[in-house]
């Protein structure tokens, strides 16, 4: 369709010249197809204006797909040094409305447009450079830098259709017609659905590590699912189709949806699927992403699950048969009896993704792919599948948060592509799920089949062992007579803060939040922030609910359930003072200022740059405030690299440097070192092995 066209980038083979062109190729089609959705806005007011509220304004969109590309090349240890610090925590993290998402408009300061542009120039030029000058071995795996480049492409193409979502969904006249973006002008009559038989077969879901082309975490792993006959909706459904669920009244009728639909009803107000625009004499028009087009009843309906799920049900009623949405191992089935393959891809001449028709659907009797239309592309398909990993799970280091929150029961997985899909995305075993109210360019097609009986995704403090370890140290019993090292700390450091206000604590790698809530029990407003939304979905999960479960190992394979409560530690009205955020110690945002306390436990030897976060750490305390450290200084080059080390290294002069000397020389500034001493801690294994730790605590009084 247009200069952004691209196909994903294979990672074997013999030809490193040839991949590390096409690599070139990749990265700057999406840079520049994620740039040019931007020109759609008609002024740069528009920038700062919210297309939808639950999502920042459209400013931090702009910057934050660059800003990814240095936080995560920095995490990865590929470059030493930050562009802009500012911008790369303002635009760190986006919103998937969970807890810790920070949506107060109020503690933003968003930067004019044109130092956003200039800074994503310099990022450009940045990698670019790594690119050109980066050793290069096939094939590329994941432990290799250039994943980390890779993993930066594919996160802007996930934002190339976030981000024409959100442009759908801003008021016509902030936005500009552009004709790189051109949409389908074949529309009439919807067609006549049909049923198609779907032979069941074992489906094998998942993909080895060894997989030529670049996927997310959660791609990876293998399942088995036996998948029985069923029949599928010839097409996704189409407007025409849809229409009649909205003129029956669907959308009043509380028989067509669940709890969790009834509750969107009420908050939303909505009456028909989100592009459709009510015409004044009645009617309906569509809502691309530059222009409004009379409502083509024979495109796909793009709405969000809870939609989809509710007009399943009044088909089910109506024709008194069973219709639900497919899962996924059914979607793969018909995937597999499908001709839309071209080895691992999508075949973009017979499907419409990677914009190589239009900006647009196009009607949903376009591309027939075997028996079935769209089984791929077009619009993506919502399934019944909450999304979960498989067996052999593992989350990316370099992104550990990309899939694991989602496995919370609340996101359902898309399939196919859509029109937008480009990279990823058009690859037979991408999985992407999303909050069941939430729109993308996402449709449906309906199965008739028996109901589900298939379980919930469980907690994900279940399924991560790492996590579950830590909710073992945090809240489980004391071993070997060492009292609860979380617990110990907060009471150190409310004793040191005894003579000086106790208003405002931050607690500095909380981790799952135990020490968080302990401090609450003094101080009025507490915050706890870790870098991983591991943890932290942990510690929001509690504090909303009051109690935490988890499987401790005991030995091998055999778990045993474990359950805690706040109640049960005497915190559930401490609670109600703590509020926890995902954020990058070494580069927190501006307004985490103004503490009485500051405790970072055994976090200074985990921190890429500790020397960068303990030499401005006065900046975010009160005066006289207390500062409070622990660390056994484990100084290791998978977090620290050895030039940043603080301690645990022989000067110049040959003289050993002790973690506590490298922090007098860089604290002594503003600190007053007040005490400094050993406190221990037992993590738990299994119910035979334990780590016995000596942690060194120094406390710091703020000059």
């Amino acid at each position: 369709m247009h200069r952004f066209h691209s196909y994903p980038v294979r990672l074997d083979g013999t030809d490193p010249k040839g991949t590390r062109e096409a690599i070139r190729h990749d990265f700057l089609a999406a840079f520049s197809l994620f740039e040019s959705l931007f020109d759609l806005l008609k002024d740069e007011r528009v920038f700062y204006r919210h297309s939808e509220p639950t999502r920042h304004p459209m400013i931090f969109y702009f910057g934050h797909t660059a800003t990814f590309y240095i936080n995560k090349l920095v995490l990865a240890k590929v470059i030493d040094k930050r562009i802009n610090p500012e911008f790369e925590s303002l635009f760190a993290i986006g919103v998937d409305e969970m807890a810790w998402d920070d949506m107060d408009n109020a503690r933003y300061h968003w930067p004019a447009v044109d130092a956003v542009r200039a800074y994503r120039d310099r990022v450009n030029a940045l990698v670019l450079e790594l690119i050109d000058t980066l050793p290069l071995q096939l094939p590329i795996t994941q432990v290799s830098p250039w994943w980390v480049i890779l993993m930066g492409i594919e996160h802007e193409r996930i934002h190339i259709e976030t981000s024409s979502v959100l442009h759908r969904q801003m008021p016509l006249e902030l936005v500009k017609p552009s004709a790189a973006f051109r949409y389908c002008e074949e529309y009439g009559d919807a067609p006549e659905n049909g049923m198609v038989t779907i032979t069941g077969a074992t489906v094998h879901l998942g993909k080895m590590k060894s997989d030529p082309y670049y996927g997310w975490d959660n791609e990876y792993g293998s399942a088995a699912e036996t998948v029985a006959d069923f029949r599928a909706s010839r097409m996704l459904v189409s407007h025409g189709e849809y229409l009649a669920f909205v003129e029956a009244g669907g959308y009043e009728n509380a028989a067509y949806w669940d709890e969790e639909g009834a509750a969107f009803l009420e908050r939303s107000g909505v009456k028909h699927p989100p592009f459709w625009v009510l015409k004044e004499g009645g009617g309906y028009s569509l809502r691309l992403l530059d222009r409004e087009i009379d409502l083509p009843m024979n495109w796909p309906v793009e709405v969000n699950c809870l939609e989809a799920q509710a007009f399943c049900r009044f088909k089910s009623a109506r024709e008194k048969r069973h219709f639900r949405l497919p899962t996924e191992a059914e979607w793969v089935r018909m995937l597999e009896m499908s001709d839309v393959l071209d080895g691992e891809r999508f075949d973009d001449a017979k499907a419409n993704v990677n914009f190589n028709h239009f900006a647009s659907s196009v009607p949903v009797d376009t591309f027939l792919q075997g028996d079935l239309y769209d089984v791929a592309g077009n619009v993506w398909q919502w399934t019944s599948t909450p999304i979960d990993g498989y067996e052999g799970f593992e989350p990316h280091p370099v992104y550990d948060d990309f899939s694991l929150p989602t496995f919370d029961g609340k996101h359902n997985l898309i399939k196919g592509g859509s029109w937008a899909s480009t990279g990823n995305e058009t690859l037979r075993h991408s999985r992407y799920a999303f909050r069941r109210h939430f729109y993308q360019h996402a449709g449906f097609r309906y199965v008739e089949a028996d109901a589900l009986t298939e379980s919930m995704p469980g907690n994900i403090y279940e399924t991560d062992s790492l996590v579950a370890q830590y909710c073992e140290f945090q809240y489980g019993p004391e071993y070997l007579g060492v009292k609860n090292f979380a617990r110990s700390c907060a009471e150190y450091a409310i004793a040191f803060t005894a003579s000086t206000p106790r208003k405002r604590a931050l607690d500095l790698g909380c981790a799952t939040g135990r020490a968080a809530f302990e401090l609450a029990r003094v101080f009025d407003d507490v915050t706890g922030v870790d870098f991983s939304a591991r943890f932290i979905q942990v510690a929001a999960a509690l504090k909303e609910r009051g109690e935490i479960a988890y499987e401790r190992v005991e030995e091998g394979d055999v778990t045993t359930r474990q359950i805690h409560t706040l109640e049960a530690f005497g915190l559930q009205e401490a609670a109600r003072n703590v509020q926890f955020w995902q954020g990058d110690a070494c580069n927190l945002k501006a307004h985490f200022v103004g503490y009485d306390l500051i405790m970072a436990t055994n976090l200074i030897d985990r921190l890429y740059e500790p020397e960068r976060f303990l030499g401005t750490v006065h900046e975010r305390l009160n005066e006289k405030g207390i500062l409070v450290l622990t660390s056994p200084y484990t100084w290791l080059e998978e977090y620290t690299q050895k030039p940043n080390w603080i301690g645990g290294y022989y000067d110049k002069e040959g003289k050993a440097v002790d973690g506590l000397t490298g922090l007098k020389a860089i604290l002594s500034a503003h600190f007053e070192l007040l005490e400094s001493f050993d406190v221990p801690f037992v993590i738990r294994e299994t119910a035979r092995k334990y780590q016995h730790t000596l942690s060194q605590m120094s406390v710091w009084k703020k000059r």
